[in-house]
């Protein structure tokens, strides 16, 4: 007979990083996870020449995304703390980064992800660490 699956008893329900709306931030930061890194190795694979400050802009991108999505999957201390800091420099980027597009626009022949503020992702990328890092401090909260 197979054994059923154990579930946590009530009050010791998983608190990681990626329950509750955490959920929908891991969803989101996959996404662009998922996007960031096969635009930029395409770009920076086929069009390097064109566009090389946007395109490397855009594969540094990318490794956060990834590096946040893994954080949040993953879970605990150690992988808070990489989140946090992930979010953070995703949020210095996309300000450094939009402003640098705003002010100079002839630097940049090709969008980036964090062109414009993220403009061109209906300024998601400018949003998405504020809430990220909103998070963790609620759930760290929540979890002390």
């Amino acid at each position: 007979m197979a054994e059923k699956p154990r579930t946590p008893a009530a009050g010791n329900a998983p608190e990681g990083l990626g329950h509750g709306p955490g959920r929908l931030l891991v969803t989101v930061y996959g996404v662009f996870a998922v996007g960031a890194t096969s635009r930029s190795a395409f770009q920076l694979a086929t069009r390097f020449h064109e566009a090389p400050l946007a395109y490397v802009l855009s594969a540094v991108a990318a490794v956060v995304y990834v590096v946040i999505t893994l954080a949040l999957v993953r879970g605990g201390g150690v992988a808070r703390t990489v989140a946090t800091a992930g979010c953070a420099a995703e949020l210095a980027g996309v300000l450094t980064v939009g402003t640098w597009t705003v002010l100079d626009p002839d630097a940049f022949p090709d969008a980036t992800v964090w062109s414009d503020y993220g403009l061109g992702y209906l300024l998601l990328p400018l949003v998405l660490p504020v809430l990220g890092l909103a998070w963790l401090r609620r759930s760290r909260r929540r979890a002390a």
